[in-house]
């Protein structure tokens, strides 16, 4: 039975270990671990699936909790995918939204046709500016 936890204590390793278990780590520093661990205090909302002991899924999430979300990271272990685990990370986040909260998120190349059965509708207008 997987059960969904908010800001529960996730380790760098066991995060970059769940990132390179859902090929998220393709697109992710995790040869960074003091990034990673940044990246994990510095978000506003984190909501992570668990299969007892084990980290099987992560949404991590920048936000205003009002106006928008940005759906930084939202990975599940290749061996949990297609069971539900992604879906259900996404509506625990938007529980713990407002309630005109709007999430927003760049998708992944391999998650790219994942999203518009979830509801998301495609928007051309993202820009990134890398550093």
């Amino acid at each position: 039975m997987i059960t969904y936890k908010d800001h529960a204590d996730i380790t760098v390793d066991q995060a970059i270990d769940l990132y390179v278990r859902s090929t998220l780590g393709e697109r992710r520093p995790i040869d960074h671990p003091e990034t990673f661990e940044a990246m994990l205090k510095h978000a506003n909302l984190t909501v992570s699936a668990w299969d007892g002991e084990k980290l099987v899924g992560i949404s991590r999430t920048l936000t205003d909790f009002a106006y928008v979300a940005y759906l930084a990271d939202l990975a599940v272990d290749e061996e949990y995918q297609q069971q539900g685990i992604g879906k259900q990370l996404i509506e625990e986040t938007k529980i713990r939204l407002g309630p005109h909260c709007m999430i927003v998120l760049l998708a992944a190349p391999k998650a790219n046709d994942y999203y518009p059965h979830l509801g998301f509708e495609h928007n051309p207008r993202a820009w990134m500016l890398k550093k």
